[in-house]
């Protein structure tokens, strides 16, 4: 099993672009990390997703983590490669795609809900596991399961979760996070994701700060 590592961060978090364009790419994603965040992920069902990877994995500086997202197929994770992409997220725990993606040296994070299924993920050898729905779910809910789980592995909690409720997972150990609608929806201007991104850090550092 390879298992690839999730690499430091200052702040898991992992910024879902859901709908983003080609031509919106170079801005949203250049400011998005120009206020903090250095993973950027692309959800398939975007339009013309890999070739927005493609740009996004070109402009990032070598220390952020560049993907897609609903990553569904081998054949998904060969495109994902082509196009200069070395996160893979999942919205289900498909084996052979997470093995296949591991085996590219991808940072893989497949969705799960259960513990069926983050233990398959794991077995698989996932880098980590998005929770989600994790407003389902809560932190107490993740954290009952986690409690079988390999120590080894990132886990992150996504949908429902935002600069607004930060501080009830964090307090409850989860400090990665996929961030979603509540940073980015189809038809918000560049300057309006980056402002929304720059309240996100914000809300995160002082979330962590609380916690300390």
């Amino acid at each position: 099993m390879t298992r690839v590592p999730f690499p430091p961060m200052q702040r898991p978090l992992v910024a879902i672009l859901r709908g983003l364009t080609p031509g919106e790419t170079e801005a949203v994603v250049g400011g998005l990390i120009e206020v903090g965040f250095t993973a950027i992920e692309i959800p398939l069902n975007s339009p013309d997703p890999f070739r927005s990877i493609e740009m996004a994995a070109k402009l990032a500086p070598a220390e952020c983590l560049i993907g897609a997202g609903t990553v569904l197929t081998v054949e998904d994770v060969e495109a994902l490669e082509a196009a200069g992409g070395r996160l893979m997220v999942s919205p289900n725990v498909e084996p052979a795609v997470i093995s296949l993606a591991a085996q590219k040296g991808m940072v893989t994070l497949p969705g799960c809900f259960t513990a069926t299924e983050a233990l398959a993920a794991a077995r698989a050898g996932a880098t980590g596991l998005k929770f989600f729905p994790a407003s389902v779910l809560g932190p107490s809910g993740i954290n009952a399961i986690r409690a079988v789980l390999p120590k080894d592995l990132i886990i992150a909690a996504v949908g429902g979760v935002s600069d607004a409720n930060f501080g009830e997972y964090i307090k409850g150990g989860i400090t990665a996070f996929g961030l979603g609608s509540s940073l980015y929806k189809p038809g918000m201007t560049p300057a309006e994701v980056i402002a929304k991104g720059r309240l996100t850090i914000e809300s995160y550092d002082r979330a962590m700060e609380a916690r300390a």
